[in-house]
């Protein structure tokens, strides 16, 4: 019994590594393609970083009308925006292109990476590496240098170890949430845009604070797609602000928990979409 656990766990490793270095040549093969046009890659970076500026230029208008919004000040909010974008930056960088899954199956090209000998996952995730995502991910990252500059908390080791693992928690819980919607697709093909709206609409709605929203919403995307873990949680611990659903300061520290269940589930989806995919029949 105990040879038969260590050959499968043996199985799941060797099946993990080829599937990373499955993921970094095919990655690789696409940012070598993307750096020979050096100047198309910098403009289309540099746009991307602009379209992505323009929701924090939004925030930047309203507060020039009012002091606080929900009773959070401008680098509060800035906070709650430069942690979420961050980590959806991430995570479509890494992920985002699982996406075009339904495309593929429509298409019938999903077929050919299933004769492949590299794992599913790994060519749908790498396929179309976009290396012009770092503009969003650099956006990110100065709107939330600039605002824990300007929030009123007293760092201590803690506090300031806090801020880089609600990234990345953040990142992997956006990037369970693109791989489950992916797994959908194998049985609703046109579902890009249910996907879209939990990642970059979770994204937009993860901008503002908790308290401008309706209650049940709230409860929504912290017991139902627990989106509220990638920032509004740890953040308000952070702050020394009340979470309006009245959990203890505790579930703040949930994060790594909460990411690694979703990439649990996401895989479990994952698996059992691609042994229910049955080809185009073409």
């Amino acid at each position: 019994m105990a040879r038969r656990h260590d050959g499968a766990a043996d199985g799941r490793l060797r099946t993990l590594g080829e599937g990373v270095r499955a993921y970094g040549l095919i990655a690789w093969m696409w940012v070598r393609s993307t750096l020979a046009y050096r100047t198309s890659f910098a403009l289309m970076t540099l746009g991307n970083f602009a379209s992505s500026a323009l929701d924090f230029v939004a925030l930047l208008l309203m507060f020039s009308r009012v002091h606080a919004l929900g009773g959070f000040a401008l680098p509060e909010v800035a906070f709650l925006y430069g942690t979420c974008s961050l980590s959806l930056g991430l995570a479509d960088l890494a992920v985002g292109n699982a996406e075009r899954l339904g495309a593929r199956i429509r298409d019938g090209t999903l077929d050919t990476l299933l004769l492949r000998p590299a794992p599913v996952y790994a060519q749908i995730a790498a396929d179309r590496f976009a290396l012009r995502r770092l503009g969003r991910i650099s956006q990110g990252l100065l709107v939330l240098l600039w605002s824990t500059g300007r929030i009123e908390v007293d760092w201590s080791t803690g506090r300031i170890l806090m801020v880089p693992l609600m990234v990345v928690c953040g990142a992997v819980i956006f990037g369970a949430v693109f791989t489950a919607g992916a797994a959908f697709q194998f049985w609703a093909q046109d579902a890009a845009e249910l996907q879209n709206s939990l990642t970059y609409g979770g994204n937009a709605l993860l901008q503002y604070p908790p308290t401008v929203f309706a209650r049940d919403l709230v409860r929504g995307v912290t017991f139902i797609v627990p989106l509220a873990f990638v920032n509004w949680l740890p953040a308000l611990w952070l702050l020394g602000r009340p979470y309006p659903l009245g959990l203890p300061p505790w579930t703040a520290f949930l994060g790594p928990a909460v990411a690694a269940l979703m990439v649990a589930g996401a895989a479990l989806a994952w698996r059992h979409g691609v042994r229910a995919y049955r080809s185009t029949g073409s």
